[in-house]
């Protein structure tokens, strides 16, 4: 198991922890996207964030859905995830460059900006939950912590992280979510906080050569850790030229009409994986067949 994440308990299931490495599918989303260092850093560290969001949802078939829409020069990504950790997601601009920022780092933030998370889970009700915070950072682990004390009301601590070679490709990836339940003790509380201002950065503990669960094991020094089991992460899409025909039907007999009477192939991209689908003339006239209006 390459990219993995760990579930975990600690204080007799006052918290609750998932802990992320990542650099295998934020490798993989670089490449399928070309993205620059700044972008990579961002969309790698939402798809970390989507993969253990993801795993915390219930039912196989639930999918849940990141995106952040900010005015800066990478104007938004979107993430999504299942319960099996899967994610999948895009930046709107993939080629942002930027100079670092006043701590020397990857400027996440600036190519971000001002704006809004939305966080949209589909549960397979009549109307999908979604939940939305003006963006405090635009750095996205504390966007996240502000979302879940703010949309869902529990107490948070996000944090997460992306290291980049000097080839541009993904040295470190990972992060980690520790939640606090409701009836969690002051004391608990305390030790938490007290761990968790002695934490280095995400990538620096993975520089280390610490492992998702050893990650935990920093946090939660001395406060009983309960490891409850890990579960593999990946980028996966489940695109295919199927879905892709379904799309082209979908927009009708009118369109499809114009595109054939153009008499060259048409090439379709998939917005999450890049995968690029193309129909010659004769199979958009098959398709044609196949509308209803």
């Amino acid at each position: 198991m390459s990219d993995y994440i760990v579930r975990a308990t600690a204080k007799q299931a006052q918290i609750r922890a998932f802990a992320i490495t990542s650099k295998e599918l934020v490798e993989t989303a670089r490449q399928k996207h070309n993205t620059s260092p700044v972008v990579t850093a961002a969309l790698g560290r939402l798809l970390s964030a989507g993969a253990m969001m993801g795993s915390m949802l219930k039912a196989d078939t639930d999918i849940l859905t990141l995106q952040l829409k900010g005015d800066g020069p990478m104007h938004g990504l979107t993430v999504t995830a299942d319960a099996k950790a899967r994610v999948k997601g895009y930046a709107d601009v993939p080629d942002v460059l930027l100079p670092p920022n006043a701590k020397g780092k990857l400027d996440v933030g600036g190519a971000i900006g001002n704006g809004i998370l939305s966080v949209i889970k589909d549960m397979g009700l009549k109307e999908p939950y979604c939940g939305q915070t003006v963006l405090q950072t635009g750095e996205i682990a504390e966007d996240l912590t502000y979302y879940f004390a703010t949309s869902e009301q529990v107490p948070s601590s996000v944090g997460l992280g992306v290291l980049m070679n000097k080839d541009n490709t993904v040295r470190q990836a990972g992060g980690f979510i520790v939640q606090l339940m409701p009836f969690a003790e002051e004391e608990t509380i305390e030790q938490l906080e007290q761990n968790l201002s002695r934490v280095s950065s995400v990538t620096a503990m993975l520089e280390e050569g610490k492992t998702p669960e050893g990650i935990l094991e920093v946090l939660f020094e001395g406060m009983d850790l309960e490891i409850v089991d890990t579960m593999p992460a990946s980028f996966y899409c489940n695109c295919s030229k199927e879905r892709v025909e379904k799309a082209i039907i979908s927009v009708g007999k009118k369109e499809i009409t114009e595109m054939i009477r153009e008499e060259k192939p048409i090439e379709v991209n998939c917005h999450f994986c890049n995968t690029a689908y193309t129909f010659t003339p004769q199979e958009l006239k098959e398709l044609l067949k196949k509308c209803t209006k």
